[in-house]
């Protein structure tokens, strides 16, 4: 079984923010567990449904979220990590060309994979 510590989960956040930044899905995917389930309320907006389970679909919904952003970058604010639940909550800012909001990921882990994720999004910022 594997145990992800404190520096390999700031490991994955930063290669996450990065991976975003740089538009590269498979990045972002990488790490996933093949039946990964991610909830999201904007999820719920564009698919019907707040859950999007498995890689590929994972996939699908992202290559569409990025093709429906526009230029999204992702500022990190803070970070904190529990390699005792293998669960760390990434805090940014997410800037599209049609809006700015602080929102924050939950993303928790099993034998070194994400199993789960959980965005969570704050009010729009001017």
């Amino acid at each position: 079984m594997t145990t992800l510590s404190r520096t390999d989960l700031i490991a994955h956040a930063e290669a996450w923010i990065r991976d975003w930044n740089g538009h590269d899905v498979d990045g972002v995917i990488a790490p996933w567990a093949e039946d990964g389930v991610f909830i999201s309320p904007v999820a719920a907006a564009v698919t019907g449904s707040p859950l999007i389970r498995g890689k590929p679909a994972l996939k699908a919904y992202w290559q569409g979220a990025l093709a429906r952003a526009g230029s999204l970058h992702f500022t990190p604010l803070s970070l904190q990590v529990d390699p005792e639940t293998q669960s760390l909550l990434v805090h940014y800012q997410s800037r599209t060309s049609a809006r700015q909001v602080r929102a924050a990921e939950l993303m928790v882990f099993e034998n070194g994979k994400q199993v789960r994720g959980e965005a969570f999004y704050g009010a729009e910022m001017p």
